[in-house]
């Protein structure tokens, strides 16, 4: 029971949701909810710390503390010092991150390719999207938002366990894919650009740039082929989570 703000379990989730450095030395993310932590168990994820609201009890409990998890509980003035969300719920936790790495591209047939792409709800909703349509990968590439920070996690609904996410150059994604013999597409409003459906998606990889300036130029230079969503109306773009929704609809339907 932490009857104290100065409790070590309770900084350390507390930290874990704030700070980005942090969460890249203990190599731990925060995770929220009873979805998040049926999700992790079910994956096998390793779950390090849990603090569960005072009263409320669960077999999920059971199930982490038997895999090994520090369980802790408390009451509501100081259980919410470790959500960084308004209403928390019911348990908040902390787990290994996922290890992704170069590796995990061979053999993908389908990859996405982020460039830049900044905002986590974006990027939550990306991955979460991309492994619903069982999308081989996605890469995030230089300027990326933390795949592990809270809100991407959230939003992710329990993707961020299962799909495979690497962190990596873009020049050296692009030169890995090419050698597997994908072809590589940017998606970009250019007068040489194609419409997506146009172009063979069987082995590829697809760059979304990010929200406000879209596909840098150093993504242009490497991509074979420049595409584009055809769009009757009269709006320039769309959000970057709703492109990439479509690209990848594309390319696993």
């Amino acid at each position: 029971m932490i009857q104290s703000r100065q409790n070590a379990a309770l900084r350390h989730l507390a930290r874990l949701g704030r700070e980005k450095k942090y969460r890249r030395s203990t190599g731990e993310m925060l995770c929220e909810g009873e979805k998040m932590l049926r999700e992790a168990l079910a994956s096998g994820a390793r779950v390090k710390t849990l603090l569960a609201r005072e009263g409320w009890q669960d077999a999920l409990l059971d199930q982490a503390a038997e895999q090994g998890a520090a369980l802790y509980c408390a009451a509501d003035a100081l259980f919410g010092l470790a959500s960084d969300v308004e209403t928390p719920q019911n348990v908040v936790f902390s787990c290994r991150q996922p290890q992704w790495g170069a590796h995990d591209l061979q053999g993908k047939r389908q990859v996405l390719l982020l460039d830049g792409l900044q905002d986590p709800g974006n990027l939550g909703t990306i991955l979460r999207t991309a492994e619903a349509f069982a999308l081989g990968a996605v890469v995030l590439c230089e300027g990326c938002a933390d795949p592990f920070s809270p809100k991407v996690v959230r939003s992710t609904m329990g993707a961020v366990f299962r799909l495979p996410c690497v962190q990596l150059p873009l020049a050296d994604a692009v030169e890995q894919l090419r050698e597997a013999g994908l072809a590589v597409y940017a998606t970009a409003l250019h007068a040489d650009s194609v419409p997506l459906d146009t172009v063979p998606l069987e082995r590829a990889a697809v760059i979304i740039g990010s929200e406000g300036r879209g596909v840098s130029q150093n993504a242009l230079n490497l991509s074979d082929k420049r595409v584009i969503i055809p769009m009757a109306g009269r709006a320039e773009s769309l959000n970057a989570g709703v492109a990439a929704a479509i690209v990848i609809y594309e390319m696993t339907k």
